[in-house]
């Protein structure tokens, strides 16, 4: 029996990425397929974001946000 290793395979949104790489450090709504978060966008990865909201990090996926505002 041959095994193998499972392997990712993952696309990146590059515009989106650019995008929310100038958003960080700022506030913003976040709206996802499972509804909204709003807080300070802490850091911008390839497949996740970090938005810090009432003092707890929420890893969301960048496949998952419908839209985002920011906030002034």
């Amino acid at each position: 029996m041959n095994e193998q290793s499972p392997t990712l395979v993952s696309t990146i949104d590059t515009y989106v990425y650019q995008t929310l790489q100038s958003l960080e450090c700022a506030s913003v709504i976040v709206q996802t397929t499972q509804g909204s978060v709003t807080g300070q966008l802490q850091a911008v990865m390839p497949d996740h974001i970090v938005v810090e909201s009432g003092g707890s990090p929420f890893y969301i996926r960048i496949q998952q946000i419908v839209w985002i505002i920011p906030q002034s």
